[in-house]
């Protein structure tokens, strides 16, 4: 759950999905691929890992620098702080849930009141808290376009809009 300032206009709904407590909302890109694993790899290490990739490659598309895996904890991080957040659910191999990316300021208002995946003492941070100087700030659909190519190349994938 959360403590004292999570239920601040922020609506708490329980879900099965690894990663104990999240948040969604504005400044967010959420996304939740879903595929049959068995047209891939029946391994969920390497779904986490190659969705983890795709949010490397469209950072770097983006032109952010420094962002990184780092070992025993699922997400991207920038300067040892959390950009992105991952937690799925997996049954007979089809995937549900996936991936929050904080890209403007927004997404991080209302981390106050959480420990992000049951992180204690970990900071989030978004996407345009580290914009090279003089870059402008992403939008949320900025980082979108970033995001659909990374997952197409990938997960060798065409998305076509609906």
């Amino acid at each position: 759950g959360g403590g004292a300032g999570a239920g601040a206009g922020v609506d708490i709904v329980r879900i099965e999905r690894g990663g104990e407590v999240t948040y969604h909302g504005p400044g967010q890109l959420v996304v939740y691929p879903i595929l049959d694993l068995r047209g891939y790899r029946q391994d969920i290490h390497w779904y986490m890992r190659a969705l983890e990739e795709a949010v490397l490659l469209a950072l770097e598309g983006a032109g952010i620098d420094g962002a990184a895996r780092e070992d025993s904890v699922t997400g991207i991080w920038i300067e040892g702080a959390k950009v992105a957040a991952l937690g799925v659910k997996v049954r007979r191999w089809v995937t549900m849930h996936g991936l929050a990316v904080n890209v403007d300021h927004r997404s991080l208002d209302n981390f106050g009141g959480i420990v992000p995946c049951g992180l204690e003492g970990r900071s989030v941070t978004c996407i345009n808290d580290h914009l090279a100087p003089g870059q402008e700030a992403l939008t949320v659909q900025d980082f979108a376009h970033h995001m659909k190519e990374a997952l197409e190349q990938i997960l060798q994938v065409e998305m076509k809009p609906r």
